[in-house]
């Protein structure tokens, strides 16, 4: 990978983490208090997701028009608009583990990087999940 490339992988990678932060979003118990609908509900994740659904939706309508990225890569949207079964079954489980631990994979990273050793176990699980796909996705219709 070309310097300018990998740094600009580092810089982006660096801002996710401290939006993350900052928005008290690597936090799971902050995260659990917005899926506690019957409890202390805490609607702040529902700003941070709207604004990052605003941001994403001029990002991707720029990008759409664009057949290469700004550092020269080919652009690489997803065209399928289709629901299949996979995609249904794969949403519930990602669902149900954030519901469960309140750690999805950008915030898992950012506990893990911090080695919180919550952050850690939730990576690990999650490197071991998307092995047992690998193993698992031949054998699948």
């Amino acid at each position: 990978m070309k310097p300018v490339k990998l740094f600009a992988a580092f810089a982006i990678g660096l801002l996710f983490g401290t939006g993350l932060i900052v928005s008290g979003m690597s936090n799971p118990a902050k995260v659990l208090g917005f899926l506690d609908l019957a409890g202390a509900w805490d609607p702040s994740l529902a700003l941070v997701m709207a604004g990052a659904i605003g941001v994403g939706f001029f990002a991707f309508r720029v990008a759409g028009g664009r057949s290469h990225s700004l550092l020269g890569d080919k652009m690489q949207l997803p065209t399928s608009r289709e629901m299949t079964l996979r995609l249904v079954l794969g949403s519930v489980l990602f669902g149900v583990g954030w519901g469960l631990a309140g750690i999805c994979p950008g915030p898992g990273l950012v506990l893990a990087g911090a080695l919180i050793p919550q952050g850690l176990l939730f990576v690990g699980a999650m490197l071991a999940g998307m092995l047992l796909y690998r193993v698992l996705d031949p054998l699948l219709p």
